[in-house]
């Protein structure tokens, strides 16, 4: 096998590959001869079968595997001897057209082929001592845990049916709903519900929907307008003006309920005193979470700005097409268009491209880093995530837990964020952190970091 340079261009490589025609007839042959003994055809007796016969039975489909083996062989060569760090998957181009491989198949001709590759480039990693970043503390006042005691106490808090003809509809009671929304006077997918539970003032519908049941009577039917707010999850109802007929079923007033020892035990403490201190942990833990989001975005802000190397076109196209791809879903899902957003679909295309420029330079960078500092991830650690999260599809854990176990690219995307997080750790570790101390309502109020960029 003859293997040649025949260019390099930054991240870029190609090589020319030539295989003999006596090699490839030689391997040919090597397999002929050991089908030889194994193969069984009707006529002959085992270990008879000419080696003639054999091969036009069975020559091309011989021949197949021998030209797949030349090409990995090809590639396992390339890699080795040029001390390759590959960033995809090597690309294949066959030379002489189908008429030159038929020839190839036939053992009559040399098997010549080009590999063009594209590498990793190699990253100045450095030290992180005068990276500067501020980590969010969040403070957990007394009043936080008294509101996220008060919100479960209201949960479990008792209801009884008012009495009368007509009960009228006040803040906090709950009532039973049947309503219908519409949109433009058509009725839309999801704005439907029959006898569903809403205690008024829990926020839990849209802003203005529950303010306005207040006042109506059980038996009353009554037609509200509202607006989804520009944020609503559902994107193709977000900012959209709407009416829902609402008829009210039954309304029960809230009764008395003591936020006290006993109301602790029915959370398996013993007392108050525990149960709030449990309450306030599980806050800490859920807004350090919340914290953490800002405090990585702003350490990847820094290294972005700080590193700058050439990028392997062959993955900054896959991330873009992925975000392109989900951009592309998002606007067919809300009707929305590039215009409404107040750009243009070329401005768009920069911009997120630029985003998967971003992507790939601190995936790479993070991978530089943890393979420098041996970051490790352990398999218990994957397998307690795996654990975790299986548990959010209750009744199908057995089934994601076998097509994790079994499909280790799956599995990858498991183990993935636990790396990039313990790197996040390594490289905190040694830059320069200023801790900002923020209460709950602050740390609320800033806005996320988009998740795309």
């Amino acid at each position: 096998m003859q293997v040649t340079e025949t260019s390099a261009e930054g991240l870029k490589r190609e090589y020319k590959v030539v295989m003999p025609a006596a090699d490839l007839a030689a391997k040919l042959e090597s397999q002929l001869e050991d089908l030889k003994g194994k193969v069984k055809i009707n006529g002959f007796r085992p270990g008879k079968v000419p080696t003639g016969h054999i091969r036009r039975l069975y020559g091309k489909s011989i021949m197949g595997d021998v030209v797949q083996e030349a090409v990995n062989e090809a590639n396992r060569k390339i890699v080795e001897d040029n001390q390759l760090r590959l960033a995809g998957e090597p690309k294949l181009d066959i030379l002489g057209g189908q008429e030159e491989m038929e020839k190839v198949l036939e053992a009559k001709g040399d098997f010549t082929f080009t590999v063009a590759v594209e590498t990793l480039p190699a990253i100045d990693v450095g030290s992180f001592d005068d990276v500067a970043v501020e980590r969010l503390v969040v403070d957990v006042a007394d009043a936080d845990v008294d509101e996220a005691i008060q919100r479960m106490a209201d949960q479990q808090r008792p209801f009884s049916d008012k009495e009368g003809d007509a009960p009228v509809v006040a803040k906090g009671d709950k009532v039973s709903l049947d309503f219908v929304g519409k949109i433009g006077g058509e009725p839309f997918e999801g704005g439907a519900g029959e006898g569903i539970d809403l205690i008024i003032g829990s926020g839990s519908f849209i802003p203005g929907f529950e303010e306005q049941i207040e006042g109506m009577k059980k038996g009353e039917s009554r037609t509200i307008s509202v607006t989804f707010p520009e944020n609503y999850a559902a994107a193709r109802l977000a900012g959209q003006a709407a009416e829902f007929d609402v008829s009210v079923k039954n309304v029960a007033a809230p009764g008395e309920l003591a936020i006290d020892d006993e109301f602790a035990k029915k959370f398996g403490f013993e007392n108050l005193e525990g149960f709030r201190a449990a309450v306030r942990t599980n806050i800490e833990a859920d807004l350090g979470r919340g914290a953490r989001v800002h405090t990585k975005r702003a350490l990847l802000d820094a290294l972005d700005g700080r590193y700058s190397f050439e990028l392997p076109q062959g993955l900054v196209e896959t991330e873009f097409d992925g975000i392109w791809r989900s951009i592309v879903n998002e606007q067919s899902a809300s009707g929305k268009t590039f215009e409404q957003e107040g750009t243009t679909e070329e401005k768009a295309r920069e911009e997120y491209r630029r985003i998967a420029e971003r992507r790939v330079r601190l995936g790479l960078l993070l991978a530089e880093v943890g393979e420098k500092a041996a970051v490790k991830v352990e398999d218990e650690e994957v397998t307690k995530a795996l654990i975790e999260r299986i548990r959010a599809f209750p009744g199908q854990e057995q089934q994601l837990w076998d097509y994790y176990r079994k499909n280790p690219q799956a599995l990858g995307e498991i183990r993935a964020p636990l790396f990039e997080e313990k790197v996040i750790d390594h490289i905190l570790g040694q830059a320069k952190v200023t801790d900002k101390h923020v209460t709950r309502d602050e740390l609320m109020k800033m806005e996320a970091p988009d998740e795309a960029a």
